[in-house]
């Protein structure tokens, strides 16, 4: 079982250098036999259907912009049509948004602001206050998917992000199958999650980071679960 990380590899960059070490503590947890590839977006841009083919999940990364945006998000619009799992952290979350909001919320060439700043209704903007190697608490959702994931009503996470879904553009989230999934102690929205999916959650915190200290966490855990359900394997006992 194969999990593709979507973005362009740097092992300067703290979350990439952490995202290895999350999924061998989570294939050591689980028992189950994955392995991952790199895989550059501008490899994605022209048929991202074909390189994730044999793929059996995918996990867009951190540290954006990436090299090519319309790969990153091929990459997340095939996991979310084709119901592979899918995890985006930082970067992959806020590219989680620009996908859904293009293809299902009818925007027409929705902006992120780090790569468009005079855009005047951008769905990603900068934050009110930058997580740049900050942590802060999560309060998943009282009885959504992240909270049994996590099993306990609070947690602490940490960032390194600038940008965030925009304040104009949160309302959205109200109906439809992509939800809010955890919130911070001001209520700003902290991760998604995609209802009817058999697992889609992005988060604007890097959960790969407790890894650093040894720790498997729970939501990886989870990720490499539902990659080992769709694939059909069983989990070691």
């Amino acid at each position: 079982m194969n999990i593709g990380l979507v973005g362009d590899h740097d092992p300067a960059v703290t979350a990439h250098r952490a995202i290895p070490l999350a999924l061998d503590l989570a294939r050591r947890t689980t028992g189950a036999s994955i392995e991952w590839t790199w895989i550059d977006t501008p490899s994605l841009a022209r048929d991202p259907s074909t390189t994730l083919a044999d793929l059996a999940g995918v996990w867009c990364v951190p540290a954006t912009p990436y090299r090519s945006t319309a790969g990153a998000i091929g990459a997340i619009r095939h996991a979310r049509q084709t119901g592979l799992p899918f995890l985006g952290t930082c970067g992959g979350f806020q590219h989680a948004l620009l996908e859904y909001a293009e293809a299902v919320w009818g925007l027409e060439r929705p902006a992120h602001a780090e790569l468009d700043p005079q855009a005047p209704v951008p769905v990603i903007a900068p934050l009110a206050c930058a997580l740049v190697e900050r942590r802060g608490s999560i309060l998943p959702l009282p009885g959504s998917r992240l909270a049994t994931i996590y099993g306990r009503e609070r947690t602490e996470e940490g960032y390194h992000c600038s940008y965030g879904l925009s304040l104009s553009h949160a309302h959205r989230l109200e109906h439809g199958a992509l939800r809010v999934a955890a919130r911070d102690d001001a209520g700003e929205i902290r991760a998604v999650a995609l209802e009817g999916h058999p697992f889609f959650f992005a988060t604007l915190f890097q959960p790969e980071r407790a890894a650093l200290d040894g720790v498997s966490h729970p939501l990886i855990e989870a990720f490499v679960r539902a990659v080992a359900a769709a694939s059909g394997a069983g989990l070691e006992s």
